[in-house]
Parts: C-alpha cells; sequence; structure tokens
C-alpha cells in the first residue's frame, strides 16, 4: 500500500515519454515515401530552353569574339541541365570530360536523344547541328 501511490504517479508521469519514443520507432520502421532527387522536369525544359535562346542570340550576334566566353559559359550550363533532364527522363547520356564539359556533338546527340524522348526543345536555335536543328 505504501508503494501503490509512487508507482501511480511515476506511471502517469513516464507514460507520455514511453508513447512517443513507442511511435517514433515504428514510424523509423515504415519506409520513407519516395523524395525527387532533382529540379522538375518542368523547370529543367524551360531552364534549357531558354539556354539554347541565349545560345542562338549570342552566336548570331556581331561580335563573337566579346562573347566566346559567354558561349562558352551557356555551353557548359546547357550541357549541365541536359544531363539534369537525361537523368529524370532515364535518357541514357555521356559523361563529361576531365574539364566538366560535353563536346558539341556529344552535346548535340543529347538534346537529340531529349527531343525524342518528348522534350520539348526549340529548333533552329543554336548551331550544335549542321543543319541548326535540334
Amino acid at each position: 500500500m505504501i508503494a501503490t501511490p509512487p508507482l501511480i504517479i511515476a506511471t502517469v508521469r513516464q507514460a507520455p515519454r514511453c508513447w512517443h519514443a513507442l511511435t517514433e520507432r515504428i514510424r523509423d520502421r515504415q519506409p520513407a515515401a519516395p523524395q525527387p532527387s532533382g529540379l522538375p522536369i518542368e523547370k529543367l525544359a524551360a531552364d534549357l530552353r531558354r539556354l539554347l535562346h541565349l545560345h542562338g542570340a549570342l552566336t548570331a550576334s556581331a561580335r563573337p569574339a566579346l562573347s566566346a566566353h559567354r558561349v562558352w559559359a551557356i555551353e557548359a550550363a546547357i550541357g549541365a541541365r541536359a544531363i539534369e533532364a537525361a537523368t529524370a527522363l532515364g535518357v541514357p547520356h555521356p559523361w563529361p570530360d576531365e574539364t566538366g564539359l560535353l563536346t558539341r556533338a556529344q552535346l548535340s546527340a543529347l538534346l537529340t536523344d531529349l527531343a525524342a524522348a518528348g522534350l520539348v526543345l526549340p529548333a533552329r536555335t543554336c548551331p550544335f547541328t549542321t543543319d541548326g536543328r535540334i
């Protein structure tokens, strides 16, 4: 009789903590919902279209020597976004070389594969292919 009231008080005090620990353990055992690994494909496609339009505008400008560095940077960005889009769509893609860039032939082939996979890309915006089409 002497031990009963302290045991009841201790049980009431510890019950929320034990309940929380039990629910956390059950929650940890359940598999987590799959999370996306990158940007949404709509965002990747919009960025890729914007970069292709910008690349086409820079290569058609009157001062190619002054914008050569910008064209190189935009081509690097196009390659990075194209690889991300290919990964998201499950399209096989080449890996960049030691400088982290794709060659123009690799980039052209990758953009063609992405367009064949259903990604909407602009036509006649940049000279990655011999006929100007992607």
